[in-house]
């Protein structure tokens, strides 16, 4: 999500989270350890399990792992136990998105160690075993990166991992993805973000030009204060380590924008790429033949799921058809955010407290996804 996160200190972010419903076919048994949750590939224009079943996720965002360890402020915002998931799949969530920081996962010199390296590795390795042992297939996300940019339209100018940055940096972001497709090789219950919102058309001269800069990076990025990592680098970062997880690569102006990935689709050995596509109520493309001109074709041809959908009026209007256009489409999508911040009137908020309950928006959200339950069990 597009966010005004100044420099260290702050404290406002965003996430969401997964279950089992909507899908063409079900998980087993929960048992510990990943098999208790869907193994996926790609196999044309969709998401199937190892059977070769196609799948739908529906999920949600569970924000705080990109914000609170380099705030010194910890690793999550908000708990991480089995009550916590337990709440999530009595939604009919089947797949969670965590959005991670690389200066904490690479243990960057200017996060404390309390909540960084090895210890902040392990806590995000220890939730996603819990949430694929509950049957949920998890999305990481890189969120936050390394990288001056003197013109930051969210308020922050600084090289840390403080805030939103338009691109991957190539010193941070390719080690970190060599270290998480090392971490969860062997479990395609995994998907890899490789970044979470590019927003190069603010930055380049031409559609072209910012989307080459976002295969490419480097010299293909001029403007930039630090070494861009094309999300071509990345995904030959993930693949060199042996891990065949399916990648997500999410589109121009903050991943609302699919209209070249098609034409500037990364080189993938394993033929495992899915667009991530990005949707509020105050994005460009928000209504019904935009969705049906842009992101249709995508869809046609590559599995896309909706990393992020939303709206912050705390209400549910305009999720409501966006949900039923994906689901016409049997496209995946999670909403943002399952997390606790006292109110969704600000920012768009599932959850008052941690056992569930919902705001508003929240409601509509569950509603949504107990129907598609009662209409599966049909």
């Amino acid at each position: 999500m597009k966010l005004r996160v100044p420099k260290v200190g702050w404290t406002i972010v965003l996430a969401f989270l997964l279950a089992t419903t909507g899908l063409a076919c079900q998980a087993g048994p929960s048992q510990p350890g990943p098999s208790a949750a869907l193994q996926l590939h790609v196999s044309g224009n969709k998401l199937v399990n190892a059977n070769g079943q196609t799948v739908v996720l529906h999920g949600v965002n569970y924000s705080g792992a990109e914000y609170q360890c380099v705030q010194n402020h910890g690793i999550f915002d908000g708990p991480t136990d089995k009550a916590s998931v337990t709440a999530m799949k009595s939604w009919g969530i089947n797949a969670v998105r965590v959005p991670l920081n690389e200066a904490c996962w690479n243990g960057e010199s200017y996060v404390n160690p309390a909540y960084a390296g090895k210890n902040y590795r392990n806590a995000i390795k220890a939730y996603v075993s819990l949430l694929n042992a509950n049957g949920m297939v998890v999305i990481l996300d890189l969120h936050w990166s390394d990288g001056p940019y003197p013109s930051n339209p969210q308020g922050c100018d600084v090289s840390q991992a403080v805030c939103q940055k338009p691109m991957p940096d190539a010193a941070e972001s390719a080690p970190f993805w060599s270290s998480v497709a090392s971490t969860f090789k062997g479990n395609d219950a995994v998907i890899f973000d490789l970044f979470n919102e590019p927003y190069l058309k603010q930055i380049l001269p031409s559609e072209d030009a910012a989307w080459a800069c976002w295969r490419d990076g480097g010299s293909a990025c001029p403007g930039f204060s630090y070494q861009v990592a094309g999300l071509q680098t990345l995904v030959n970062a993930v693949r060199a380590t042996g891990a065949d997880n399916v990648i997500m690569l999410g589109g121009l102006n903050y991943a609302n924008d699919l209209t070249g990935w098609l034409t500037y689709e990364p080189s993938d050995p394993d033929h495992d790429l899915a667009a991530s596509w990005h949707s509020y109520n105050f994005d460009p493309c928000n209504n019904p033949p935009c969705w049906t001109s842009q992101v249709g074709p995508v869809i046609a041809k590559v599995p896309v799921i909706a990393g992020e959908i939303g709206e912050n009026d705390c209400a549910d209007g305009y999720i409501d058809p966006l949900m039923a256009y994906l689901d016409s489409q049997s496209t995946s999508y999670l909403a943002w955010s399952w997390n606790a911040y006292g109110g969704c009137g600000h920012a768009p908020q599932l959850i008052s407290d941690y056992s569930g309950t919902p705001t508003p928006y929240g409601a509509g959200y569950k509603s949504h996804l107990q129907a598609l339950a009662r209409e599966h069990a049909g």
